[in-house]
């Protein structure tokens, strides 16, 4: 591990929560992009880095550890891109789906909308596809409980403009709005990463948790944990995260290191 202050800082609380393997169960709970895997431009081509593939598949055989990925991605697309172990608990649409890994493939809990919230989806559908098809280089993701505004690849003013517009959208339409890096979501379940995190912490029983994430929506999440957990910011800017790596790359190579120090 780096011998920066920021990562002995992190190795010295890695090595207290090691001590309290004790007292299982860890919940190791995880971003996908920008965490696990390096932002891409175009999202299709994200997948896990390789290392984080092989830590993951270690800390799954240590005794107390739970493994969980919480992404803004459709549960089906963050299966499809998250090279994980069996048992590993995925919750995708930012706690809106839920589903576990299994030999097979992911068993997952149905999604329902009720009526309204159909209609309501397939306006904001509608009009979003509007606002993309305005400006070049914006695209519209559509996930089984809200769609999302895409600018990554727009200039700045083609950006800022359909970001905009997807605002007035939402506050006349009524829907939940969530906003992360070069994405506006507009859903119609309300849900957040924190209140997933705190289900996942009732079902596994976990007694402490170990959440990592680069987003905005990530600060919520870091926000909900307790003294005794470790919530750890990827990258750059402002963030509630006690600790800080710089990288998906170093993120992995801290899970590794965890794995290690829990395998005693």
């Amino acid at each position: 591990m780096s011998t920066s202050p920021a990562a002995t800082a992190l190795d010295t609380a890695l090595a207290g929560l090691a001590a309290r393997m004790k007292r299982p169960v860890l919940l190791v709970a995880l971003d996908f992009d920008g965490t696990l895997s390096p932002l891409r431009d175009d999202p299709d081509r994200s997948r896990i880095l390789r290392t984080g593939v092989a830590a993951l598949r270690t800390l799954a055989t240590r005794d107390g550890v739970e493994i969980a990925l919480v992404s803004g991605r459709a549960l089906a697309d963050l299966y499809l891109r998250a090279e994980v172990p069996v048992g590993t608990h995925l919750v995708g649409s930012h706690g809106a789906e839920r589903g576990v890994v299994t030999a097979d493939g992911v068993e997952s809990v149905a999604v329902t909308l009720d009526a309204v919230q159909q209609a309501l989806l397939d306006k904001v559908g509608a009009a979003l596809g509007v606002i993309a098809r305005a400006r070049e280089g914006v695209w519209v993701e559509h996930k089984p409980t809200a769609h999302v505004l895409h600018t990554r690849r727009a200039s700045v003013v083609d950006a800022e403009l359909a970001i905009a517009e997807t605002r007035q959208l939402a506050a006349s339409l009524g829907t939940g709005v969530m906003r992360g890096k070069d994405i506006v979501e507009l859903t119609v379940v309300a849900t957040t990463k924190a209140a997933a995190l705190t289900l996942l912490r009732h079902d596994v029983g976990a007694t402490t948790v170990l959440f990592a994430g680069d987003d905005v929506t990530d600060e919520v999440a870091f926000e909900a944990l307790g003294p005794a957990d470790i919530a750890i910011k990827v990258g750059t800017g402002s963030t509630k995260a006690r600790y800080r790596v710089p990288d998906p790359e170093a993120l992995c190579q801290t899970l590794r290191y965890l794995a290690e120090l829990v395998a005693g």
